[in-house]
């Protein structure tokens, strides 16, 4: 793939609206692979004053969402299990990385990891997409 067809994947990415409410942001793509990031804020905490379980599952899926359609075929998810490993303190920054493991003509198998910055596990992923026949690219 071109880099400038996986920049406008990229863009279309980084447009979705929830993810840039949650200040996601999309450090790097390839195909079958993204990294994204996030800031711990006050108003990410639940009950208890850790980071709610929501916000990590939508970063792991940003990055997974990016990762599944980096090829240029819009992919949809089928299964995402997620399972919290450990808290972290408000302020942190939490970078999801999505690794495809398997891809075939229509399914495709991810792992996704959250963790600090200094690398401190967060969460892992496994998480299962539909590849569509439908292009993400307007070239095609």
């Amino acid at each position: 793939m071109e880099a400038s067809q996986l920049e406008e994947i990229a863009r279309h990415i980084r447009r979705s609206p929830f993810a840039r409410s949650l200040g996601i942001e999309l450090q790097e793509l390839k195909e079958g692979y993204a990294v994204t990031t996030m800031e711990v804020r006050e108003d990410m905490l639940n009950s208890q004053g850790n980071p709610h379980g929501g916000a990590i599952f939508t970063l792991a899926d940003t990055a997974f969402g990016a990762a599944s359609n980096s090829r240029g075929r819009k992919a949809v998810a089928l299964n995402m299990t997620i399972s919290y490993i450990s808290a972290v303190p408000t302020g942190t920054i939490l970078r999801a990385e999505a690794r495809e493991e398997s891809l075939g003509h229509r399914i495709g198998f991810y792992r996704i990891t959250v963790a600090t910055e200094q690398g401190k596990l967060v969460a892992s992923c496994q998480a299962t997409v539909y590849r569509k026949s439908e292009s993400l690219l307007s070239s095609q």
